[in-house]
């Protein structure tokens, strides 16, 4: 059987209160992910999702902090490795999708100025020659315009194009794990469904592995192969999304899947 290109372990993480009190936000944690695989992970607000995309990215709020587990990624236990290891690997090896692009941009920087610096960093690029490739790489992340938009500050741009910038910034660094924290926040149906719709493209077209968060099961039934659902800081359920929906085992999937609209049952139907 094919090795799991990531592998969470038992994962315990703390935050520390205004009072100096902990307390457990993640509560053993455990799921794996295999290589070219799309895994979603879903939950309710406040559930942990973030929290531990934000863990295994080595990006913790500093009153947040791993007290247990291990993090395995192709084949190393990347909480074991110093941090200028662990930071190498950041964007190159795994990269995120963060829920609001513009605040994972700089704001005092053209945008294309972000892609091209992005390139230099990853590919080893000259100044001009990266500059060019961003222009292609904001192309291919669906920017038209792309000489125009490249010089627009983060503010100039909406939502939807400040999430493509960061796909730009994604494609630059063709890592083997992407993961994209619910990546369609405050975006319109019709750009949520051109988002996800470029996200699963390149996901495909780099083989790059996929860790999808969400609240939405309808993006899970169409976009993931296997999901976990999260509650209260554990993981409750992981199954194969057919599976998922067919028969979902714990009472809290079970919960989830009663809020769904279903449109080939009646409204007072109960299984």
């Amino acid at each position: 059987m094919t090795e799991p290109l990531l592998a969470i372990e038992n994962l315990y993480v703390t935050l520390i209160d205004d009072r100096g009190k902990s307390k457990t936000i993640l509560q053993g944690v455990s799921f794996e992910i295999y290589p070219n695989e799309v895994m979603g992970l879903v939950g309710e607000s406040g559930s942990g999702k973030s929290m531990t995309a934000l863990a295994l990215m080595g990006l913790l709020p500093h009153r947040a902090q791993i007290h247990s587990g291990r993090i395995w990624f192709g084949g190393q236990n990347l909480l074991a490795l110093p941090k200028r290891e662990f930071s190498a690997l950041r964007g190159s090896q795994i990269a995120m999708i963060f829920q609001n692009p513009r605040a994972a941009l700089n704001p005092l920087m053209r945008v294309g100025n972000q892609v091209a610096r992005v390139v230099r960093l990853h590919q080893g690029l000259g100044k001009r020659a990266a500059y060019g490739k961003g222009l292609d790489l904001l192309q291919q992340a669906g920017i038209t315009d792309t000489s125009i938009r490249a010089r627009a500050y983060p503010h100039q741009l909406s939502g939807g194009m400040a999430q493509r910038v960061l796909i730009a910034m994604m494609l630059a660094c063709q890592p083997r794990l992407l993961i994209a924290d619910e990546p369609t926040t405050g975006l319109d149906v019709t750009i949520q469904a051109q988002i996800f719709e470029l996200i699963k493209a390149i996901q495909v077209e780099l083989g790059t592995t996929l860790l999808l968060i969400t609240h939405d099961l309808g993006v899970v039934s169409e976009v993931c192969q296997r999901v976990a659902v999260m509650q209260a800081g554990k993981i409750q359920e992981v199954a194969a999304v057919a599976d998922l929906f067919a028969h979902p085992q714990h009472p809290y999937t079970q919960h989830l899947m009663s809020t769904l609209l279903r449109v080939d049952r009646p409204a007072n139907y109960r299984e």
